[in-house]
């Protein structure tokens, strides 16, 4: 069996890399499409050493296909998917649209792939900064239980798209070439490009990652509040982020914080994570040997350090998540998710498209 694949958003910054991941995939591909805005369609990209042209996106794009990955925003989603699920394909979707879909399962390959087993034609992605976290506290949730999770993310702002690249490069050579101060840069997009205030990233740290809600909590905090309670299938787990974004490229780091239900042993805690799929133990204090921002890009693996009890509470653990957000965040997980649907016989046509309903 080979497969029709599209990736929509082809030419964005999660798009290229999801090229990359389909070409050390698993999956057979006999044809793949690539799609994109009206403004992008026309270029040509490289899969396997053959030139492929973009596509617009259109509600006739997916004749034909069976896995649709899609990268390209919200409303992308929301208005293309329920034509490709229509069309017959299984769509993979990486953006936060549908992630609270009470129908649609929310999967991280490592920790609750059962879930794809009820799909009706939409699998969403987490959010980067979810599935990281999820990666490293899944194998300690697993025989210890999880009682309360606080994290505070160090993310990088390739995470809000090529543009935010653009403009962090830019600032940070004013500074460093021109001598401008860094309050003094011009700022256009971060720290959310729907707001109204944009702050210079260059040699800053911005206590926002999209725009605040009416709890004075971000979107993004509350994604990763509702999103692990979601996949970890437990509405009860106590959960509270902090998200932040840093001058760095690529890779989220996260400081973060758990109480266990049962008390577990640093050293036990330790084998679980260095055995756990899709988890890298670094950790040696001794040696400074810790999970590194500039160590983890381009590698699928989330890496797992700093762990050690909390001084005062008895079954309170400390961590240290890295991983690289296009990758594991973004572009890698949602090839995971097709290769567990190929494994499976999970990539078929759904009887009823509740999506267009």
């Amino acid at each position: 069996m080979t497969y029709n694949i599209a990736v929509v958003g082809a030419t964005g910054a999660v798009g290229t890399q999801m090229l990359k991941m389909l070409e050390e995939s698993i999956l057979p591909i006999n044809n793949l499409k690539l799609l994109a805005s009206k403004c992008s369609a026309g270029k040509t990209l490289t899969f396997k050493g053959k030139g492929i042209k973009v596509e617009e996106t259109t509600e006739n794009s997916f004749d034909g296909i069976d896995i649709a990955l899609f990268s390209a925003g919200g409303s992308t989603s929301a208005k293309f998917a329920p034509f490709a699920v229509a069309a017959g394909a299984v769509v993979v979707d990486n953006t936060s649209f549908y992630r609270q879909h009470p129908q649609v399962p929310l999967v991280v390959p490592e920790v609750n792939d059962e879930a794809l087993e009820q799909h009706q034609g939409i699998i969403s992605c987490p959010n980067c900064s979810t599935i990281q976290m999820m990666v490293a506290l899944e194998p300690i949730r697993q025989q210890w239980g999880l009682e309360r999770v606080i994290v505070s993310t160090y993310q990088a702002v390739s995470g809000a798209g090529q543009s935010a690249i653009n403009e962090t490069i830019h600032q940070l050579s004013q500074v460093i070439n021109d001598q401008i101060n860094p309050k003094d840069v011009k700022a256009e997009i971060l720290p959310s490009s729907e707001d109204k205030k944009h702050y210079p990233i260059a040699f800053n740290a911005l206590a926002q990652i999209d725009v605040f809600t009416d709890n004075d909590y971000t979107y993004e905090e509350m994604k990763m509040t509702k999103e692990t309670k979601k996949i970890m299938g437990d509405e009860q787990l106590k959960v509270s982020a902090t998200c932040v974004r840093i001058p760095v490229i690529s890779s989220h780091s996260e400081s973060v914080y758990i109480e266990t239900k049962e008390i577990a042993e640093i050293t036990a805690v330790k084998d679980a994570i260095s055995k756990f799929p899709g988890a890298i133990l670094e950790d040696d204090p001794s040696k400074q040997v810790y999970p590194q921002a500039v160590n983890a890009v381009g590698k699928k693996e989330t890496f797992v350090g700093r762990v050690r009890k909390d001084l005062d509470q008895e079954n309170g653990i400390h961590l240290w998540v890295v991983s690289d957000n296009l990758l594991k965040g973004a572009a890698w997980n949602s090839v995971q998710i097709a290769e567990e649907l190929h494994k499976r016989n999970l990539v078929r046509p759904t009887t009823e498209n509740i999506f267009l309903a």
